[in-house]
């Protein structure tokens, strides 16, 4: 099982990232994806989840409105498109696959927000 994030990098303040990742070695379409984000000193954050099918999507407060989830199951590859990015967005950000009493994670890609 593999679960392969990029698209982290440095932005300033307002600008926009998109984060994906893509999975492998197991059945993609069956489970529920996450993303989670752990800043410096900080405990990890559940930041967005996506159903398997793509239908229900679900948001922190803190990113309600400017981020988006989504996934393409034809290609095992789910985003993270983040818009009006803000300094406090600032942390390594983490995929996320669980179903099935399975939890399978990324190794994680920063992103910094800073001027």
């Amino acid at each position: 099982v593999q679960l392969v994030e990029s698209g982290g990098g440095l932005v300033q303040p307002g600008g926009s990232l998109r984060l994906s990742c893509a999975a492998s070695g197991f059945t993609f379409s069956s489970y529920y994806m996450r993303w989670y984000r752990q800043a410096p000193g900080k405990e990890r954050e559940l930041v967005a989840t996506i159903s398997n099918g793509g239908v229900s999507t679900n948001y922190a407060d803190s990113v309600k409105g400017r981020f988006t989830i989504s996934r393409d199951n034809a290609k095992n590859t789910v985003y993270l498109q983040m818009n009006t990015l803000k300094p406090e967005d600032t942390a390594v950000y983490y995929c996320n696959a669980y179903g099935y009493g399975r939890d399978y994670w990324g190794q994680g890609t920063q992103v910094t927000v800073s001027s």
